[in-house]
């Protein structure tokens, strides 16, 4: 459990300094965007190992967009920090990938992937062979075996390219808001421990924040579900804007079993499945200079876009329905804080 000791007359602050973003009024600046490339390294992710293929390897194809999507980023928002969880072939755990982003205090966390389906078998017949047989008869002792050829055909099995093609866009989950809302009560616990002075004097009062409570727990669910909105809206942008170019969107969706590294970042955060590997169109258009470049500078003009409507408070900026729905959860805190306290009562 963690537990900062912390002057009284900053009590009443803490919680507009911990989970302030989750309930401010003011349009919050974009400041810092995470790009991941997925896989890396001993993680090869998926392949593209059909007939006639290029033998493609997912975290060849996402390492290759992701420094696009940076370029453009940085090219197209120089105000802004752009930092890449890798930039070469190195593995990196989805721990590791989360820790870059919350260190980094990102405000989006953009993931690239590409997509694969398994793949069917297919066979066909390469030429024949002989093959000797058996032929039975008589019984008992006077059982005789006649020997005799055959032609049978002979057969190559190879693998079929999947039919599926296209970009989709996805989200944490909505039923695993507990990892989200953990990953922000961490962050936040950071935060004030470096932004608060512990302790100011001896004749201080002193109170101990235990950062497990309720109240900051429940903040932080508002919080995931603010970040969850702002997820969704970038997911449509990115959609919409490759809706744009010749390939097949596919929209936004919420993987059922959760992705661990969008839910252990403490921003908004979207998965970018570009294509898939096992797609003959789409494996090509992935592999290539021109469809990287061109999925990059898509990314690239719907964050630019998410930016400008975050900055203009468009976006998760209900003011009225915030201070509602900041104090009944303050109030419901502090009501099951003191019965748990103080059981009789």
């Amino acid at each position: 459990m963690l537990k900062v000791k912390i002057c009284v007359p900053l009590i009443v602050s803490f919680i507009a300094l911990a989970i302030g973003p989750a309930v401010a009024q003011t349009p919050k600046t974009l400041k810092t965007i995470i790009v991941d490339a997925g896989h890396g390294g001993k993680d090869y992710g998926a392949h593209g190992g059909y007939e006639g293929g290029l033998n493609t390897y997912e975290k060849n194809v996402t390492l290759g967009i992701s420094n696009k999507l940076v370029e453009v980023l940085k090219k197209e928002l120089p105000e802004v920090k752009v930092v890449p969880t890798r930039t070469t072939d190195i593995y990196q755990s989805p721990p590791e990938k989360a820790d870059i982003a919350n260190e980094n205090k990102g405000d989006l966390f953009i993931c690239i992937h590409a997509d694969a389906v398994a793949l069917q078998t297919g066979k066909r017949q390469i030429g024949t062979r002989e093959e000797t047989r058996y032929k039975i008869s008589g019984k008992g002792k006077k059982k005789k075996k006649t020997p005799y050829k055959v032609t049978v055909p002979v057969y190559q099995y190879y693998k079929l390219p999947s039919k599926r093609s296209g970009t989709s866009v996805w989200l944490f989950a909505a039923h695993k808001t507990v990892s989200k809302t953990d990953a922000i009560l961490k962050n936040e616990a950071e935060q004030i421990e470096d932004e608060i002075e512990v302790g100011s004097g001896a004749d201080s009062l002193l109170n101990e924040i235990d950062f497990s409570g309720p109240e900051y727990r429940m903040m932080a669910q508002v919080h995931a579900k603010r970040y969850q909105e702002k997820s969704i809206k970038l997911a449509d942008l990115i959609n919409e804007e490759i809706d744009q170019t010749d390939r097949p969107a596919l929209g936004t969706y919420q993987r059922a079993k959760g992705i661990w590294v969008l839910q252990a970042t403490n921003m908004p955060a979207v998965l970018v499945e570009t294509g898939f590997i096992t797609n003959y169109t789409d494996e090509r258009y992935l592999a290539s200079e021109k469809g990287q470049q061109e999925i990059a500078e898509c990314i690239a003009r719907a964050v630019k876009r998410y930016k400008d409507q975050v900055e203009k408070g468009n976006i998760s900026n209900p003011p009225a329905t915030d201070k509602k729905e900041e104090d009944k959860v303050l109030k419901e805190a502090k009501a099951d804080k003191a019965l748990t306290s103080n059981p009789k009562k």
